[in-house]
């Protein structure tokens, strides 16, 4: 009988090479992935920075009405406090609030309750649903937004139809003031809306966009024209930008938790996102059912089944697998050559015997063949499958 060669034990983990085959798609994935998000970060950096600032020369930014304006007599003061914003209203006061919407609910009420009867001029930049009802009573901003950009002044006001068409487009805006100057409409909407006071000189202007005060498109159109026209109606220009770090903009009781400073399009934007993976998650997910036979379409030979197995245990490398299969088949086959039940046939101690009295071998031999430790490399493994076919086949002999 021929003996099996001891192999040097091998470890069972994989090297570091085959970590990196295996995972080298998903670091190249998250790399890319980086990569882009470092770019995108790069690129929108300073993309809105300083918007609607009137000190900001960026792209963005309203310096360029601002530096016209003083040519023409208008000083402009920044404030970013809403005791600043309503200290300054006032009948020779144009009072700008850039972004409404960041203003929380007392502050609306508080600042629309300062400029109602001061005789000055107001001009709210894109004020939207969270901010227009409280501001300006009786106007409504439409959930649809203008398709256009560049619009046609089609209103009886003197400043739009001296500018012509100017960038306005943006929020669009219904009301039920009966004088009210509707400009510039998009749809039969307006996004430029007048509304004089009900008494005295002072009135409201609501501009669905901010583009005709920006840098990047004041020389466009009748952009400047009409932002001059709206903006220096009085002698002095009050430009409020809304900060968080406003005192006035806690609530007064206690402090706001993290979703009250989440604007409401990212809570239903994040439901969305939610519903969409559950739905995405039932879609994939794996049925549990009884199975289903079905003939296989063409019949595959033994022999290229075990060869197939044999190239995926090469490529992962798991010679340990590889081996212990062979002995495990192996065994379960010549357990009942020997009289060894097969319940028994993986256990040494009832296996090696009955083998060793059949053989009339050594036992040591066999246990090393039959129960050693796995291959150290692939020719030891076809040492071994060698060595256990010629076993099976002395077994067998008559």
């Amino acid at each position: 009988m021929t003996t099996a060669v001891t192999p040097p034990p091998t470890s069972a983990s994989p090297t570091a090479r085959q970590v990196w085959t295996r995972s080298r798609g998903i670091a190249l994935a998250l790399v890319l992935l980086l990569a882009a998000a470092v770019a995108i970060a790069v690129v929108r950096s300073d993309a809105r920075h300083g918007e609607l600032d009137p000190r900001s020369a960026d792209p963005y930014g309203s310096r360029a009405v601002a530096e016209l304006l003083a040519d023409r007599g208008v000083d402009t003061r920044v404030v970013t406090t809403l005791d600043e914003a309503t200290a300054a209203a006032g009948p020779g006061t144009t009072l700008l609030v850039a972004v409404p919407d960041l203003l929380t609910k007392p502050q609306q009420s508080r600042l629309h309750s300062a400029v109602t009867g001061s005789g000055g001029r107001t001009v709210l930049v894109s004020a939207g649903s969270a901010s227009v009802e409280r501001l300006s009573p009786g106007v409504t901003a439409d959930p649809l937004t203008s398709f256009g950009s560049t619009l046609s002044p089609d209103c009886d006001l003197p400043a739009a139809r001296r500018a012509g068409n100017a960038d306005l487009g943006g929020i669009r805006y219904t009301t039920t003031h009966l004088t009210a100057d509707e400009c510039y409409p998009s749809e039969r909407l307006a996004t430029l809306l007048r509304i004089p006071a009900p008494s005295g000189d002072g009135d409201t202007v609501l501009l669905g966009a901010p583009d005709i005060l920006l840098n990047d498109h004041l020389d466009e159109h009748g952009n400047a024209s009409l932002a001059l026209q709206l903006l220096g109606s009085r002698p002095h220009l009050v430009w409020y930008l809304p900060s968080l770090a406003d005192a006035s903009a806690a609530p007064e009781e206690g402090e706001r938790d993290f979703f009250d400073l989440l604007p409401s399009g990212w809570l239903w934007g994040t439901l969305q996102l939610f519903v969409a993976a559950t739905l995405a998650a039932l879609w994939r997910a794996r049925r549990l059912g009884p199975l289903v036979p079905e003939k296989l379409p063409v019949a595959i030979r033994a022999s290229e089944t075990v060869e197939g197995r044999a190239h995926l245990y090469r490529k992962a490398g798991a010679r340990d697998r590889a081996a212990t299969a062979l002995r495990s088949t192996t065994r379960t086959r010549l357990a009942p050559l020997v009289g060894v039940p097969v319940s028994q046939a993986h256990a040494p101690e009832a296996l090696l015997p009955a083998l060793s009295a059949h053989l009339r071998g050594d036992g040591r031999s066999l246990h090393t063949l039959l129960f050693g430790p796995p291959p150290g490399d692939d020719p030891a493994l076809v040492q071994l499958a060698d060595h256990l076919d010629a076993l099976e086949r002395e077994v067998r002999r008559p």
